[in-house]
């Protein structure tokens, strides 16, 4: 089992080029089923959520090609619509593969997905949206097994705005005859990159990013070439790992309006932050103030995946703050861990109490999961002493290898 050992302390400083979305592209590469050709996805990061989904798509009879950063996707084999559990259990986003599949294939017989144990995620909103578009669905001893041969364009009201639903749902319609409407959608920015990544290929989609989508369906997809919106939760990763450990961090390859709600939460008396087209410079000097409330909620609001990392940032700032998810409700895993390395929070529910302290103590800490795992780091970055990361596989799955990325920007850590 591998773990990070991290000397604090140091300024991080340097430039650093954003790879692309992690939850963009898994989602890409499972729409790529509907391509009877071949698809080319660039800058895709080295991660472990990419390199299940390609086993997955492997294992389903697609033939996958990686050269550098490019992913390069050829369908024209697939011979198969089952998932089996072994490898669903390791990724949540197989998931995605059921509107792919029903749309290549008519059926799909997809294993309950996995992914991180952030509390409850179920597919419901997924399985109804289907059931409302005429799929018949059984669900069986661990097993989702779908039938789409009478599927038929139609409305569909989603119950809460899911982004898994939402690109699911997207996917299923694109060659069903006539208009498919899906309401209250998601807004994130992946919607829109999937979007237009489909359009790309042939489809009809529009409203991505708006409450109302709609899909006119088309007979067939083409191959295409195609590089993914930047990992905005990356981005704001490394940004509030500078506004703990201080110094100039340059982001290249970024959206800035991506991350507008954590950069407008950032303390402007520390963090000096500059945006361009694609860039984000910050300049952070002293100690931060805490933030009064940071709320979780749907885009364009603050992103769940930023909570603990921006959490994690208020155990060393300068005053007190309080936490609301309003996502996930097991967020707050990871601030056992903190305490150890001598945080002050107070959990409640959904709600977290985090008094700063001068300085947090490097320790012995676990992670429990990807976000979590990545917020323990940025802890051991600005601790004093030394700081040992375990279970840091949870951490692979969305993060490319911090041991060789973060020793350029100063970080003194090393991965054994």
């Amino acid at each position: 089992m591998s773990k990070y050992i991290i000397r604090g302390g140091e300024s991080l400083c340097g430039e650093l080029t954003i790879k692309g979305a992690k939850n963009s592209v898994l989602t890409l590469l499972a729409a790529c089923v509907l391509v009877d050709g071949t698809v080319t996805l660039h800058d895709c990061p080295h991660i472990a959520d990419v390199n299940a989904m390609c086993a997955i798509l492997e294992k389903l009879g697609c033939r996958i090609k990686r050269d550098g950063d490019d992913v390069t996707v050829d369908g024209s084999g697939i011979s198969s619509g089952k998932i089996p559990s072994g490898l669903a259990s390791e990724l949540r986003s197989s998931v995605f593969l059921l509107g792919p599949l029903l749309s290549r294939l008519k059926k799909a017989k997809v294993a309950y997905p996995g992914g991180c144990d952030i509390g409850l995620r179920p597919i419901d909103i997924h399985l109804t949206g289907l059931r409302e578009l005429g799929v018949r669905i059984v669900e069986k001893h661990g097993y989702i097994d779908c039938d789409s041969s009478r599927a038929r364009a139609s409305e569909v009201m989603l119950d809460l705005p899911s982004v898994g639903a939402t690109e699911n749902l997207m996917m299923t319609c694109v060659f069903l005859d006539g208009t498919s409407v899906i309401r209250n959608c998601a807004k994130e920015p992946e919607i829109v990159d999937l979007q237009n990544f489909l359009n790309a290929m042939g489809a009809k989609v529009s409203g991505a990013g708006t409450g109302v989508i709609r899909v006119n369906g088309v007979k067939r997809l083409f191959g295409v070439e195609y590089t993914p919106i930047p990992d905005r939760i990356v981005a704001g990763t490394y940004l509030i790992g500078a506004a703990m450990c201080g110094g100039e961090l340059t982001l290249n390859n970024v959206n800035p309006e991506h991350i507008s709600s954590l950069i407008a939460k950032l303390p402007k008396s520390t963090c000096k932050i500059t945006c361009a087209r694609d860039k984000i410079n910050i300049i952070c000097k002293g100690r931060c103030e805490s933030i009064p409330k940071v709320e979780t909620t749907y885009y364009p609001g603050f992103p769940t995946d930023l909570q603990t990392q921006i959490l994690t940032l208020q155990t060393v700032s300068d005053g007190t703050s309080v936490i609301v998810e309003n996502i996930f409700e097991t967020r707050f895993k990871t601030v056992p861990q903190l305490l150890k390395m001598g945080a002050d929070v107070t959990v409640n529910g959904r709600t977290a109490v985090v008094r700063g302290v001068p300085c947090l103590t490097g320790a012995e800490v676990c992670a429990t999961d990807l976000r979590g795992g990545a917020s323990l780091v940025l802890a051991g970055m600005c601790a004093q002493g030394e700081t040992v990361v375990d279970n840091v596989f949870h951490i692979d799955r969305g993060y490319e290898n911090l041991a060789e990325i973060l020793p350029s920007l100063g970080v003194k850590i090393k991965r054994i």
